[in-house]
């Protein structure tokens, strides 16, 4: 059932009742009004008769006929258009229209009543009458007109107007209803023909200044927007798996073969204890080869795939001093030192232990000096609206000219055992902090010295994430360091 449909239901039953309700008022408020005319004028008329039925007692109880008679015949005229009931203690005197002598009269009351009987209603009002030795009560009669005539027109008319009032109503209300939801239908038309599948068009909408339908097509707008958003991501987990895929089956093939080539040499019954060893430390080095790659290829997805839910305040330096006391775990033969002040940032706490631990990581496995010994200083610092990170080795470092290649996908080094990962992870991270990563000389003329610069603060929401996130997707071609498309 449409809406106008159902206004013009509700309307065409709702005006009725309440025509209905308020003639049901304006009846008991007529009413009121007429018994309160009619109740005035039985006092005035009761006032005015009141001396002649006093006198009219007097004449009764002292015993003249002529008198009384006399007296009773005043009293009627002067009551004119009321019946008149005179009861005393010598008899009881009437005349003028007035209920049935059997009809039982109530008690004596200051205000006026109704009296029914023979099928008739009469308003009817007492007044004691007391005098010198005389004492009664006088009665004076009026018919009920308002509970018939004036009463029974109104309700007539009350009932009239329900009837008409709910036809007309329930037309009035549909083509009122059937005009406010004409842009309703309009939007409904429009947005029936989109469909994201196929197109890319989205919902044109112009203001119509009805509330409700102008905040429906700026609902309907948002949830399109959050659609295209969602199916991007959608669209961006797939490329995410797709490239993991591809990178897994790729850097994974030559280790597994070289595996694959240690088993079947350890499978040689006749093969020296002292070869053999050399196999299965190969085969040891290959194992954390690939664990390394596929651990450091779930933390690049993880990376693409965060969402800005995900971030929330923290403090770079509890999350370093974690990442250290980590690394002296797995290195206890290296010296790490940490310099950690209050670092606060709006970021993703994963993403920051996994910046720390590659960086980290790198500089155990390729910071060492010349003598075998890794010697790696960590601070973290906030400097102005940044919080800066530098981890310094005292490795052999890296020439100027290959210190953006060693943030490229899979880039390793001739002497390189690792996945090639790591300081691309340490990239992306910065990247998605809205940061940076760079690489220079460690202070004394030796070493590598790792800066990563992210933005300071503690206070959300903070800045939304890159528009491309795609480091494990199509980052492989171009430079880690500064995330940005050649030219």
């Amino acid at each position: 059932m449409k809406l106008a449909t159902r206004i013009a239901l509700a309307v065409g039953v709702t005006v009725p009742l309440l025509v209905l309700a308020c003639g049901g008022l304006l009846l008991a408020l007529v009413g009121r009004d007429l018994h309160r005319a009619e109740d005035s004028h039985l006092r005035a008329r009761a006032t005015a008769v009141a001396q002649d039925a006093r006198t009219l007692l007097r004449a009764a109880a002292d015993g003249r006929p002529t008198a009384e008679e006399n007296r009773q015949r005043r009293l009627l005229n002067t009551a004119l258009d009321v019946g008149v009931r005179l009861v005393g203690p010598d008899g009881t005197f009437s005349g003028g229209p007035q209920p049935d002598p059997s009809v039982a009269l109530p008690a004596v009351t200051r205000t006026p009543v109704t009296v029914r009987g023979g099928g008739r209603s009469w308003r009817a009002y007492a007044l004691p009458v007391t005098g010198a030795q005389v004492s009664g009560t006088l009665w004076v009669f009026e018919p009920d007109t308002a509970s018939r005539v004036q009463i029974a027109l109104v309700r007539r008319r009350v009932v009239t107007t329900a009837l008409l009032a709910a036809p007309l109503s329930a037309l009035l209300a549909w083509g009122i209803a059937s005009a406010a939801a004409r842009p309703l239908g309009r939007l409904r038309k429009a947005a029936a023909g989109l469909d994201p599948r196929t197109t890319s068009a989205r919902l044109e909408h112009r203001p119509t200044r009805v509330v409700e339908v102008d905040d429906l097509a700026a609902t309907l707008r948002m949830v399109l927007a959050r659609y295209d958003e969602q199916a991007a991501r959608t669209a961006e987990a797939l490329d995410t798996a797709r490239s993991f895929s591809a990178a897994a089956s790729h850097e994974l093939r030559n280790p597994l073969m070289s595996m694959g080539t240690n088993l079947d040499v350890l499978a040689h019954p006749g093969l020296p204890a002292a070869e053999r060893a050399d196999v299965v430390a190969d085969l040891r080095r290959e194992h954390g080869r690939l664990l390394g790659m596929l651990v450091a290829l779930r933390e690049l997805g993880r990376g693409d795939l965060v969402e800005a839910e995900a971030f929330r305040t923290l403090d770079v330096a509890e999350v370093a001093d974690a990442a250290v006391a980590e690394a002296r775990r797995r290195a206890p033969d290296a010296l790490i030192t940490l310099d950690a002040g209050p670092a606060p940032l709006y970021g993703w706490e994963p993403g920051i232990r996994i910046l720390l631990d590659n960086l980290l990581g790198n500089a155990l496995a390729h910071g060492r000096d010349a003598e075998g010994r890794a010697l790696v200083a960590v601070v973290v610092a906030k400097a102005g609206g940044e919080v800066l990170v530098t981890v310094d080795d005292r490795g052999p470092g890296i020439a100027p000219g290959a210190r953006d290649e060693v943030f490229r996908r899979f880039h390793r080094g001739p002497a390189s055992t690792g996945s090639g990962l790591g300081l691309t992870l340490v990239a992306q991270q910065a990247a998605l902090h809205r940061g940076s990563a760079e690489l220079g000389e460690a202070p004394g003329g030796s070493g590598t010295r790792c800066t990563v610069r992210l933005p300071a603060g503690a206070a959300g929401p903070g800045p939304e994430l890159p528009a491309r996130r795609d480091w494990l997707t199509v980052t492989a071609g171009r430079s880690q360091g500064s995330h940005k498309e050649p030219s």
